[in-house]
């Protein structure tokens, strides 16, 4: 659906749920600040709420006629949160429950993705204790939880390291039992998202340090975004229609925001790392610079997630 076609009907309480208890809750906080910025802007009745484990007593006297989940991790990412919001019967943003557990889970995501016809890296689900112990794929290769985002718990492991991260064995690791020791695909990184049944543009990112982590994502000057990315026309054209085939996929609706690795200069291998179903709305963020690049306002993209706000997604 293109914004042209949206019929606005302004008169609206719209809930921004934002913050949670997750890894990613300063993220949250920030594009719930921006997006609940943006919608009193254009006319809507807003109450901004730090999403607590009270969330469904707290809507229940808000009242809103609209949530607009602006969650990162869990609870807001991976289906729980969008549960409580079916069952209370609150139109919502973004992806549904089963979408969005599905992509929370990156070895459920990639099955579909392998069903699907989009590639995606070699990789084996290990508890972190069998990562820690000894190298399961050649270096190099990345061990990553299987249910976090923004990179947190994120390990590069090259030859140059003996053994794989003992940070692993840590009895502070909060970022779950499993995880994921993928084959590292070298090269550049690229993103393209996805609004309602329309693939944006691309954009490359080029960290400031070898690897887009947390604060590449999020802090001023981690990284620089290449807009159109600078690849050849039939790779770019390829990455927008895997990026909508992931999306498809799981079932996703609203807005996504699908990752990939190209080995430009080696295989030519393109594959799909993950698809964001709650990407950041930040004022670094990507999908409201791929919207701007399409001619979307934030405002207007914002209003548009309201809009778009459904049960049964």
């Amino acid at each position: 659906m293109r914004i042209s076609e949206v019929s606005w009907s302004v008169a609206k309480d719209v809930a921004v749920l934002m913050g949670g208890w997750s890894a990613e809750r300063e993220v949250s906080l920030r594009s719930g600040k921006a997006c609940a910025d943006a919608l009193g802007r254009v006319g809507y009745r807003v109450s901004r709420i730090d999403v607590g484990r009270d969330v469904a007593a707290v809507l229940t006297e808000v009242r809103p006629d609209v949530a607009l989940n602006v969650l990162h991790g869990r609870p807001g990412e991976d289906g729980t949160l969008q549960g409580v919001l079916e069952i209370l019967g609150i139109p919502y943003t973004h992806s549904g429950v089963l979408a969005s557990a599905l992509a929370m889970q990156k070895d459920y995501a990639k099955t579909m993705f392998r069903a699907a016809g989009v590639p995606v890296a070699e990789d084996k689900v290990v508890s972190r204790f069998e990562a820690a112990k000894e190298h399961l794929l050649p270096r190099p290769y990345v061990i990553k939880p299987i249910a976090e985002g923004s990179s947190v718990g994120v390990f590069i492991v090259t030859e140059e390291h003996p053994h794989p991260p003992q940070e692993l064995y840590r009895d502070d690791w909060t970022f779950g039992d499993k995880v994921m020791v993928e084959r590292y695909i070298p090269g550049k990184e690229l993103t393209c998202a996805v609004l309602g049944d329309r693939a944006l543009d691309v954009i490359e990112i080029v960290p400031a340090t070898r690897f887009y982590d947390y604060e590449a994502k999020y802090a001023a000057g981690g990284s620089r975004h290449v807009l159109p990315a600078q690849i050849l026309p039939n790779v770019y054209q390829e990455v927008r229609r895997l990026a909508l085939a992931a999306h498809n996929a799981l079932g996703c609706r609203g807005v996504s925001r699908a990752d990939f690795r190209y080995d430009d200069r080696g295989t030519g291998n393109l594959v799909c790392l993950e698809v964001n179903t709650q990407p950041g709305m930040t004022e670094t963020s990507l999908v409201p610079e791929l919207a701007a690049y399409a001619g979307i306002t934030f405002d207007e993209l914002v209003q548009w997630m309201v809009e778009d706000a459904s049960t049964n997604r």
